[in-house]
């Protein structure tokens, strides 16, 4: 393919619901991929859509098709109003993630929201999205999808972990990209703080101020998923099921709860980064949860990266960009090593705009 130049809108919504994440970025081949960010932000989420996107993984079918199409016309007034704000004129496709509501790739489902017709059709766009879909149908589990943009974007450092709802890492073993969730992060610890009318804990400081439930934090280690061999994920439910029943069997103190979650989750993180003196990219919103980055450090021994807080705060939208460019270049954007899917693929969904 002679092109080798691309401008893209990328779009991204995570399960810790900060809110929608925007960019226009320019990516260029030249013997390797390199991008240019010119405008990034992110659209924080109305307390009514906070309300209906943390409650999808209880509705029906019929109740999540309807909400899907609200949600592609919501999407579809933030992308446009993006534009606007920016008087961005050249856009060769948007990328968009959508935002989970289903994630159950052992029983062959994955479902995000946001990927309408309708969406190409108020934007007068062409739109590449539902990435994940295809992948499930090969078999893998739909997630993560990021470690494609890691290798090819970010191959300077050891591992790529991602602080978001849950934290996941990328890095490459024996010649091939090795990707998988973690544990839950924000999605536990945000959940636990809306209790105190807050949306999140500023620098971990009400987790410092907690103690640790050695009992909890024994039983939260124990799980089942940390002993599994990847590929594997995490999703909303899985935490529904396995890690909110157990915390709240212990009637803790909010700040006991969001201490001990802070250390299981630095403990697990840790386990991982065994490639000591090596260099490990930290990106997502934990980056700024200054207590969870202290214990880290306390418990491993590489050297932690933050880059500047465009690349923190904005680099899944950024690589979802690059997943829509690859698409676009029929080449591959899914790894097999990373998803367990049949094979490596290139996945995504074409909407062109009707009229």
């Amino acid at each position: 393919m002679s092109k080798i130049t691309y401008n893209i809108i990328g779009v991204m919504s995570g399960t810790s619901l900060d809110g929608i994440d925007l960019i226009y970025a320019t990516y260029h081949l030249d013997n390797s991929w390199n991008f240019k960010i010119h405008f990034a932000e992110t659209i924080k989420y109305s307390k009514q859509w906070k309300t209906v996107l943390s409650s999808l993984v209880n509705q029906s079918m019929g109740q999540l098709q309807a909400i899907d199409l609200k949600y592609s016309e919501y999407l579809a007034t933030v992308i446009s109003a993006f534009i606007n704000k920016h008087k961005i004129e050249t856009i060769d496709f948007i990328a968009s993630h959508g935002h989970t509501a289903l994630h159950q790739p052992d029983d062959g489902i994955t479902y995000q929201i946001g990927n309408q017709q309708i969406l190409a059709d108020i934007l007068k766009e062409k739109v590449i999205c539902d990435f994940r879909v295809q992948d499930v149908e090969l078999g893998g589990q739909g997630a993560p999808l990021v470690p494609i943009g890691d290798r090819l974007l970010f191959n300077d450092y050891m591992y790529c972990l991602n602080l978001g709802g849950f934290a996941n890492i990328s890095f490459e073993f024996k010649t091939e990209r090795i990707a998988y969730d973690i544990c839950p992060v924000n999605i536990v610890l945000n959940h636990y703080v809306s209790k105190l009318n807050l949306e999140f804990d500023d620098k971990g400081q009400l987790a410092s101020r907690g103690n640790v439930d050695e009992d909890l934090l024994l039983q939260l280690n124990g799980l089942p998923y940390y002993m599994e061999e990847p590929p594997k994920s995490l999703g909303l439910e899985w935490v529904d099921i396995n890690i909110f029943p157990i915390i709240e069997s212990y009637q803790l103190k909010t700040e006991d709860i969001l201490r001990t979650f802070v250390e299981h989750a630095a403990i697990q993180i840790s386990a991982v980064l065994v490639e000591t003196s090596s260099q490990v990219l930290i990106t997502g919103g934990g980056v700024y949860n200054s207590f969870l980055i202290d214990r880290l450090r306390h418990f491993s021994q590489v050297e932690i990266v933050i880059l500047q807080n465009e690349i923190i705060e904005f680099k899944e939208a950024l690589i979802f960009g690059l997943l829509g460019v690859l698409k676009e270049r029929n080449e591959i954007n899914c790894l097999k090593s990373v998803t367990g899917a049949k094979r490596n693929h290139s996945s995504g969904k074409l909407l062109i705009p009707k009229n």
